[in-house]
């Protein structure tokens, strides 16, 4: 692709993916700014892209990627610093629930402890979790449904030293 094809195509479809991009991501300034960053990245590689079946799809794609990857790093930076880094400035009192919690955790499986984990703590969905584990959502849910049960039965208020108390 040449210098005039490039503008050509450039003219044609500048606006149509702008389009596009704003009606994925929801910000006009954003999808002109990845657009024509896209369209710098292709006029790099205009070998490949005079080659590709789509062009439009190969500029869409990489602008696309592109806000995603913007939007992660504004998350990012958004985030508070890490703990480990920064200056310990004072000690929380320990709460008692907490402490619990983690005894309860320590006393499952380490599958369905990591699944509860994952899911419950790290806010990951069952899909997001089933991948960073290996293994199939069913098996994550499976997972999630028997570690509830367990930690239900762990941190009921019933004592388990509670010489009278029925347990199944």
């Amino acid at each position: 692709m040449d210098e005039a094809e490039f503008d050509e195509f450039y003219t044609a479809s500048f606006a149509r993916i702008t389009g596009q991009l704003y009606a994925m991501i929801g910000d006009r300034d954003e999808a002109q700014d990845c657009v024509q960053e896209a369209f710098v990245r292709g006029w790099a590689q205009r070998r490949k892209l005079a080659k590709a079946d789509h062009p439009e799809a190969w500029i869409r794609t990489v602008a696309y990627r592109l806000a995603v990857s913007r939007w992660r790093h504004r998350s990012l930076a958004r985030r508070p610093s890490d703990r480990a880094l920064s200056p310990d400035t004072r000690t929380e009192a320990v709460d008692e629930s907490r402490v619990a919690l983690v005894t309860a955790l320590r006393r499952l499986p380490a599958n369905q402890r990591q699944a509860l984990v994952l899911h419950h703590l790290c806010d990951l969905p069952v899909r997001a979790v089933a991948r960073e584990v290996g293994v199939p959502e069913g098996t994550i849910k499976a997972r999630l449904s028997r570690g509830r049960a367990a930690l239900a039965v762990l941190l009921s208020p019933t004592d388990v030293t509670d010489p009278g108390a029925h347990h199944v």
